[in-house]
């Protein structure tokens, strides 16, 4: 399967508002900012609204990638996998974060490569007490042995935190040791603490940052694109 962005780093705005008015702003402003590669949408605009509206104001402005988060998708039983992907049908990619096993990770990949849908497979999130050595439920091992499976069944595009690059050196390191060359995907950035900045240099030469709130709360929003796409080069 082809590659989800043309970019190899690129800004992507997450459409974590809640009107579709809001969106429509959101997409007019920063479609045409040389350096936006996708748009990430999620629950608060497709549950209310549903996948077909949400994808046609959207397809209003641009054509570049849609990638629907179900935030998160991948932690129910592993039949649900076939389910789940034809629900998404319009969408250019989807992200899970198969906390619920391997067996449900690998139903998954699988009924998304069986419709020819793009699949970004996330490990570690961004936030505090996420990992057992953090206070959190999931062995510190978790995201390792996600991604493994995932590179195993030949997924290239992995979520990676952020806001922490120590972290997105070390998934690099780990999955160019199994012969992988990863695409990485980034939120936890601006308002979650994490700079554009550090965390490209960390990434290497595929990566895309994913930004909410510093892009879609800001009063100019091209402007806020435009100033974070200036911060990968």
């Amino acid at each position: 399967m082809t590659g989800l962005i043309a970019l190899n780093k690129s800004i992507i705005p997450s459409c974590d508002v809640a009107t579709l008015e809001e969106l429509r702003e959101l997409v007019k402003q920063t479609c045409n900012v040389k350096g936006i590669g996708a748009y990430k949408i999620g629950f608060e605009l497709v549950i209310p609204f549903g996948m077909k509206k949400v994808l046609e104001v959207i397809r209003e402005f641009t054509d570049i990638p849609v990638i629907y988060d179900h935030q998160k998708a991948g932690t129910d039983v592993p039949f649900v996998g076939e389910k789940f992907i034809r629900a998404c049908e319009g969408a250019d990619a989807v992200i899970i974060f198969p906390q619920a096993g391997p067996e449900t990770e690998k139903a998954f990949i699988k009924a998304s490569m069986d419709a020819g849908m793009k699949i970004i497979v996330g490990g570690e999130m961004t936030h505090p007490a996420y990992l057992a050595g953090d206070g959190g439920y999931l062995k510190d091992d978790t995201p390792e042995r996600i991604y493994t499976i995932a590179a195993e069944m030949g997924v290239t595009d992995f979520v990676v935190p952020g806001n922490k690059p120590e972290m997105i050196r070390k998934y690099r390191k780990f999955l160019v040791s199994k012969g992988i060359d990863p695409v990485f995907y980034s939120p936890g950035l601006v308002a979650q603490g994490g700079k554009v900045s550090d965390s490209a240099k960390a990434a290497g030469d595929k990566w895309h940052a994913i930004v909410g709130r510093g892009i879609y709360s800001q009063k100019d929003m091209r402007k806020a694109a435009e100033e974070l796409v200036d911060a990968l080069k």
